[in-house]
Parts: structure tokens; sequence; C-alpha cells
């Protein structure tokens, strides 16, 4: 496993792009928001909460490996649902 640092900047970056490419979508697509993109926005905003406070309480956990590996696997996993959801806009 790579350093916790590492694991949260990715996460910072990645999920920072994913607000990124919404916003540049409602930019080309009328410039004002849907309901659908605020809705990924806000869900990007909530797990972005969610990982951080998963590696933060990491202190009380006692296999750090298993516990970081299943943050890895939520953050992908969303990651996945979300570009899914940014690709199915219309």
């Amino acid at each position: 496993m790579a350093s916790v640092k590492n694991l949260k900047k990715e996460i910072n970056y990645v999920l920072g792009d994913l607000v990124d490419i919404v916003y540049v979508w409602e930019i080309t697509n009328g410039g004002k928001p849907t309901e659908n993109t605020d809705e990924i926005v806000d869900s990007i905003y909530n797990i972005y909460d969610d990982l951080l406070t998963k590696i933060n309480n990491s202190r009380k956990v006692e296999d750090k490996k298993a516990h970081f590996k299943g943050v890895r696997n939520d953050f992908e996993g969303f990651v996945n649902q979300t570009v899914e959801k940014i690709n199915g806009l219309n």
C-alpha cells in the first residue's frame, strides 16, 4: 500500500477532476446547473468527506492494510459509478 498521504492526494485530485468535468458539461450544455448535475456534485462532496473520515479514523482499526484496501475499493467503485453518471448526462 502506498502512503496514506498519497491516497489522500489521489482522492482529492480525482474527485476534484470529476467536479470540474461536471462544471464543464454544465457550461457547454446551457450554462446552468441541472438537478442531475447538482446531485452528482453533492455526491462527490459527500464521498470525499466520508473517505477522509475513514482514513483519519484508521488509528482505531486493528488491520490497517485491510482497512485502507476497503477505502480504496470504495473510492474506485464510486469513481466508476460517477463516470457512468456523467457519461449518461444529456
